[in-house]
């Protein structure tokens, strides 16, 4: 996702890496109803980094969505932020109710996670609630005037995008011009997706020359979600490291095997493999 300019998926929350083996999924869902709060919260994140899609799994998770006990000082719902992320890796459809309300919760990580989570599931249902929530940082068609950053407008433009949110385009197009480079990022990104129109590609194929690596690092991830084949070259050409150009250049060509033939390659595929074997 574009928030994420790292692929941190072995990570434990502690940053440790995860090997998986000190847990069992009978010991991580049991954990999800500790008295131990760190228990729950690393039980929530283990049963999404392990996909654990057992009922058992999903409904312990979903319930977490709603815990109160465990509270940062500043209001967060760290609990929350896990057990939300987890829902979108599990593939469940029956968490989308659930994830809707979470876009009401007063943790902003939350109601990011919950938006996350809404584009992997891929269940239209949520468009509304989205769109509701994308038009907090609008008046009428337009960006308020004060910068905004009081919801995480990258990722409900993300899932808008991927959910091919035709009907919310006039109401996307102004994050174009939203002062946050990640959020004009994924405006460019969700544009592309809602329209096919090469100049939202070309505009983030345009900040692959941007001076911070982390933006770098972000575009390179919208390239790939949204496939742009005339991005290849400049993927390859990124000043940034080989595995995030390789996955990048994945999706390009999973983009592209899937608008041919199964039994040929198409030219665009052929040359993004050959980029990525100059990359290994």
């Amino acid at each position: 996702m574009n928030s994420s300019s790292q692929n941190f998926e072995d990570l434990s929350p502690r940053g440790d890496s995860a090997d998986g083996e000190s847990l069992t999924v009978e010991q991580a869902i049991a954990n999800l109803e500790s008295a131990d709060l760190g228990l729950r919260f690393y039980a929530a994140w283990w049963l999404g980094r392990f996909r654990v899609c057992e009922a058992a799994a999903v409904t312990g998770l979903i319930k977490a969505l709603e815990d109160e006990a465990d509270r940062t000082p500043e209001g967060g719902y760290p609990l929350r932020r896990n057990a939300a992320r987890a829902l979108g890796k599990l593939g469940d459809r029956q968490a989308v109710s659930p994830l809707i309300k979470c876009l009401d919760c007063s943790d902003f990580y939350v109601r990011e996670a919950a938006a996350q989570s809404l584009e992997m599931l891929g269940d239209p249902v949520c468009i509304p609630a989205l769109i509701k929530l994308l038009k907090v940082g609008l008046q009428g068609e337009q960006l308020i005037p004060q910068p905004d950053l009081s919801q995480p407008y990258d990722a409900i433009l993300e899932a808008l995008g991927t959910l091919r949110a035709t009907e919310c385009i006039p109401i996307v197009k102004p994050f174009l011009e939203h002062p946050v480079e990640l959020v004009q990022y994924a405006a460019a990104r969700a544009m592309y997706q809602l329209t096919q129109e090469p100049v939202y590609g070309e505009r983030l194929v345009q900040a692959l020359n941007g001076d911070k690596l982390q933006l770098r690092r972000a575009v390179l991830a919208d390239l790939g979600a949204i496939g742009y084949l005339p991005a290849a070259e400049a993927i390859a050409e990124t000043l940034a490291e080989n595995s995030l150009k390789l996955i990048a250049l994945k999706g390009l060509l999973e983009h592209q095997v899937h608008q041919t033939a199964e039994s040929s390659l198409s030219e665009g595929a052929v040359r993004v493999m050959n980029l990525m074997d100059s990359l290994l």
